[in-house]
Formats: structure tokens, C-alpha cells, sequence
């Protein structure tokens, strides 16, 4: 049984369209939040994720889009998301916002006896917060679960905190480690793979240039889309685990 887990795919149908290539075979898609947002193809995602995903979350971009309000993501790709938002916006039939809206901020499930929580940005189901290691330690307690599964840094991390893993799986759609890559996961009830594969980033790019944007949106989207020199965009990372502790 395996188990493809993704996150932030923010509108990168080609990045979706490579995880998917290498990965035919799943028997379930858990979504951590972010759809929409900052890439060309918000449309194509969503409905796959509406046909496909076996449990999702919303996450801060999913909520601005699907409710007309504040993403309250941080720096320079504040205005990034405030443009290609209002261009999704134009986009969308009324089925891909009510999906969006009817997303929930937490989930859980059972996979292969471990008890799993999803969630965006923490576990609580804040959409907004960036959790550093010690932070995301204090939100941890008190939870009856065995792993957490959480997105919205774009940067692919696994650690265990006593009895929790918890996994961000980075970003499917606009990588912050390794930009040019597709990130996600796959867990199979004994171990998570945790992967980044490399995909056809002009495609991204040329269907970014001829959209409707500013120049200057344009040109930073592309920027930190692009590869960086000298570094791996294609790596496999597992981690092994022990026997769920819950439900006992």
C-alpha cells in the first residue's frame, strides 16, 4: 500500500504532471494545502486534486482564493500571489472555488495502523504560521497521533519528536531547497521516501510569460523557478520507521 503524498503544488500542472509520471502506482493522495497561486495552471490542479485526492487540507493560498482574502504570505512573493491570484481569479468556474472552500484545515486517517494528521501550516490547523524546529516541538503536545503531515515551507523535512514524526514533504510547485525540482513523498506503512525529481521547468516558464502579468511578476516567478547552478534537482531521502504507537 502506498501512500503519494504532495503539498504546495501552487498551479504547476507540469511539476504535478512529472510526480504523477513517477508515480503510477498509489492506492491513496494525501493533500497538505496550496493549490493555487503563483503558477500558470490553477485550473488543471485543482480538478485533479478534486478527483484524486483521498484527503486534503486547505492551505493560506487556497483560502485567499477560494474566500476573496488576505494569503499573509510573507516578502517579496506577497505581490507575486496578489497578482497571479487575480488572474486565477478569472480563471476559475464556481466548482473549482467551492472546492476550495470546503476544504478543511485539519484531517485525519488511518493508514496501516498509524494514525496520521494532516494539517498546512501547523498541527492545529493554522494556515499562516512558519514553525521552526523548537516551536513546532511545543505544538506538538498533547497530540494522539503517530505522524503529522504538514506543508506550506516549501522545504522538504522529516524528524521524529518522541513518539511523532512529522513530515513536509517541500513543495511540488515552487521548491524552495532545490528550485527546478518536483518534491513529495510516498509512504508505504514502514517507511517514508521523501523525493525530488526534475521536470520540465520551460513549460512552467512559457506558459508564465505569456500570461497576463506584470513584467516584473513575470520575470520573479521565472527567477525562482529556474534551477540553481551546481545543484542537485533530482535526490531520494527514506526514513525508516518503527511500529505505531496509538491505539493502544
Amino acid at each position: 500500500m502506498k501512500l503519494l503524498i504532495l503539498a504546495d503544488i501552487h498551479a504547476n500542472w507540469a511539476a504535478l504532471q512529472a510526480v504523477l509520471n513517477a508515480e503510477p502506482h498509489h492506492d491513496a493522495v494525501a493533500f497538505l494545502g496550496d493549490a493555487a497561486d503563483y503558477g500558470p495552471k490553477p485550473v488543471e490542479c485543482i480538478r485533479w486534486l478534486a478527483d484524486h485526492a483521498t484527503y486534503a487540507v486547505r492551505g493560506n493560498h487556497d483560502n485567499a482564493l477560494g474566500f476573496d482574502l488576505d494569503c499573509r504570505c510573507m516578502g517579496s512573493f506577497r505581490s507575486y500571489s496578489v497578482a497571479t491570484r487575480a488572474w486565477h481569479r478569472t480563471l476559475l468556474a464556481e466548482r473549482d472555488f467551492e472546492y476550495l472552500r470546503n476544504l478543511p484545515t485539519l484531517q485525519w486517517f488511518q493508514w496501516d495502523g498509524w494514525h496520521i494528521r494532516l494539517a498546512h501550516a501547523t498541527p492545529q490547523g493554522d494556515l499562516f504560521e512558519y514553525l521552526t524546529k523548537d516551536r513546532l516541538e511545543a505544538h506538538l503536545q498533547g497530540l494522539g497521533d503517530d505522524i503529522v503531515l504538514l506543508g506550506h515551507t516549501h522545504v522538504q523535512d522529516a524528524r521524529t519528536f518522541g513518539t511523532v514524526t512529522v513530515l513536509n514533504p517541500g513543495s511540488v510547485g515552487l521548491a524552495r531547497d532545490t528550485p527546478g525540482s518536483a518534491c513529495y513523498a510516498t509512504f508505504d506503512g514502514s517507511k517514508f521516501v521523501m523525493k525530488r525529481i526534475a521536470y520540465d521547468v520551460r513549460e512552467t516558464v512559457e506558459a508564465i510569460d505569456d500570461a497576463p502579468l506584470s513584467e516584473s511578476v513575470k520575470q520573479g516567478l521565472i527567477a525562482r523557478l529556474l534551477p540553481l547552478e551546481r545543484r542537485r534537482t533530482s535526490e531520494t531521502v527514506t526514513m525508516q520507521l518503527g511500529q505505531p504507537t496509538t491505539g493502544r
